[in-house]
């Protein structure tokens, strides 16, 4: 078996991860059902955790579902939108990854509208539509508008029955999941890049020197272009903290200073501002309803 891309999220405590194998001899994909089911019970035996709430509840699939929508499925099929009141706190002291939602319920208009302000960033609109849709629910109207790094977005909803929200409990679990969906994919921790000669291994040996060196990994995006391992990863140290830069230079000089780099956070954000590809900034300045017809994420109402 060999690897040849894999994308882990975290979120919550909780962990989602999708990864694309072949076969280690022919290179094509594995398409036996004992094969199949071994590598799901050895997955299953590795990521089992323990009988108390925060454990892994490991749920292992293989379809050709879009990446970043897979994993928003499956982190919302866990319920990483239940917060303990330790991570609810965490988040409002950080106003730097905290959006702001709110939700109101408008029966005699027949809609629910939604408001979601937040920092711009790159697939900021597709994960908040998939949300919509994965909860059932369909866009009417829409409008999205950035403004310098802000994000600001207007949905016009109803259930695909054609009911708006109808309760506060159903208000509150709207906004939550719309809050989970914009932080999994959190670029808080610090950006390291690999590049290096592909080899069977490699992405545990990288992972084993982080883990070692006290690093934990948020998110993750492996992939091999060709011979090339082309990897990103965001990490913290073990408590989500920022990381020293001595451990760091530890880090890259155990893996090879050529091989892991370390991104220039300031140049990135002013990049992504600027002319960062799939940013809001770049798609949206006024009026977006048109554009969402465009690519049918909203219904025209009757």
């Amino acid at each position: 078996m060999q690897y040849c891309g894999c994308e882990v999220w975290t979120h919550n405590s909780r962990m989602a991860s999708v990864v694309y194998i072949t076969d280690e001899a022919t290179g094509e994909p594995i398409d036996e059902g004992d094969r199949l089911a071994k590598i799901k019970k050895l997955l299953r035996y590795v990521l089992k955790g323990n009988k108390d709430k925060q454990s892994a509840k490991t749920t292992i699939s293989m379809g050709m579902t879009h990446t970043g929508r897979r994993l928003h499925q499956m982190l919302y099929d866990d319920r990483d939108f239940d917060r303990s009141d330790s991570v609810a706190e965490a988040i409002t002291r950080d106003d730097r990854i905290k959006p702001i939602v709110t939700v109101e319920i408008c029966n005699e208009r027949g809609y629910t509208v939604v408001y979601v302000r937040s920092k711009d960033r790159p697939k900021l609109l597709f994960d908040t539509v998939c949300t919509l849709t994965d909860m059932q629910y369909v866009v009417f109207h829409a409008t999205v508008i950035s403004e310098e790094a802000e994000a600001y977005q207007e949905y016009y909803i109803k259930h695909v029955d054609g009911s708006p929200v109808s309760s506060e409990g159903e208000k509150q679990r709207l906004i939550h999941c719309l809050e989970a969906a914009i932080n999994r994919r959190s670029t808080e921790g610090l950006r390291l890049e690999l590049c290096s000669e592909d080899r069977i291994g490699l992405l545990s040996d990288v992972t084993r020197i982080f883990r070692e060196n006290g690093l934990s990994v948020i998110r993750a995006e492996v992939s091999t272009r060709g011979s090339q391992a082309m990897n990103v990863f965001y990490v913290t140290d073990a408590s989500g903290n920022p990381v020293h830069s001595q451990i760091i230079e530890a880090v890259r000089n155990e893996i090879g200073e050529s091989v892991l780099c370390v991104k220039d956070e300031v140049s990135s954000r002013a990049s992504s501002q600027d002319g960062g590809r799939f940013s809001l900034g770049n798609l949206f300045r006024f009026q977006s309803e048109k554009f969402l017809y465009g690519l049918g994420f909203i219904r025209p109402s009757s």
